[in-house]
């Protein structure tokens, strides 16, 4: 059996803080290995409380946050299967129009674009950007590119009304599994 590497992307949304518990450390119990790459605002929050720092430590890859200079080896391994999660809704409508104007947004438009590696995304919004007028048709972009968009795993919430505990990690893990079976 050989290792499946999960391309984690991690934006600033709720649930980020928690990322390495509630999702690295039981993806890598699931026998994943996992290379973490965050927006810059995810990179400014995991660095202020040292959990970056942590991701790294467990995972023993860079969490990526700048991209590389072009004469610098990649950092993490091939990725079998890419998870945005969480994923505000600035990250899902920059996807939607293929928009790559930072390092963790680049490596998805790519996977999306190449279309050989599977993308799942775990939006964490509130019900106002639910209710943006573009909400929609960024949804459907993303469908119809073969990104599978896990949304019925969570009720949308008002802000700071749904506890970050309760998202459903598990959930989300098996779908991963699901998309890229063990070899």
């Amino acid at each position: 059996m050989s290792t499946r590497t999960l391309g984690l992307i991690g934006s600033a949304a709720g649930g980020l803080e928690t990322l390495r518990s509630s999702l690295v450390e039981p993806a890598m119990e699931r026998g994943w290995r996992v290379a973490v790459t965050l927006t810059p605002t995810a990179g400014t929050w995991l660095d202020s409380t040292g959990e970056r720092d942590r991701i790294e430590r467990v995972t023993g890859l860079p969490c990526r946050v700048q991209p590389r200079m072009p004469s610098e080896a990649r950092p993490h391994p091939p990725i079998d299967c890419y998870l945005v999660c969480p994923a505000s809704s600035n990250t899902v409508a920059k996807l939607a129009l293929g928009l790559s104007d930072n390092q963790a947004l680049t490596t998805v438009c790519e996977a999306i674009g190449g279309q050989d590696v599977p993308v799942a995304v775990f939006p964490r919004i509130n019900a106002a950007h639910a209710r943006q007028p573009a909400w929609d048709s960024h949804v459907e972009a993303l469908r119809s590119a073969g990104v599978h968009l896990l949304m019925g795993c969570l009720p949308l919430h008002e802000p700071r009304s749904a506890p970050d505990e309760d998202l459903p990690w598990q959930q989300i893990l098996d779908v991963v599994e699901a998309l890229v079976p063990i070899r």
